[in-house]
């Protein structure tokens, strides 16, 4: 995934509602035109990662799986 702080003209994202826990950290997944995906969060609204959306899926897959397991 490839990380970015936005510093030029605005993309044009479609933000999902964001997903929040304890203390309002929330994260929210987005799509833009061209069909790449984001994943960013409501306290940096400009910065956000991206790729595409199969790399998504694939990310989301390991963390269901247990990939991500070892942060909890």
């Amino acid at each position: 995934m490839n990380a970015t702080h936005d510093t030029a003209a605005p993309r044009d994202i479609t933000w999902n509602e964001a997903f929040c826990s304890e203390g309002a950290n929330c994260f929210r997944f987005g799509l833009d035109g061209t069909g790449r995906a984001y994943i960013g969060s409501t306290l940096t609204p400009d910065a956000y990662v991206t790729d595409s959306v199969e790399a998504l899926r694939a990310l989301i897959s390991a963390v269901k799986a247990g990939a991500a397991d070892h942060l909890l």
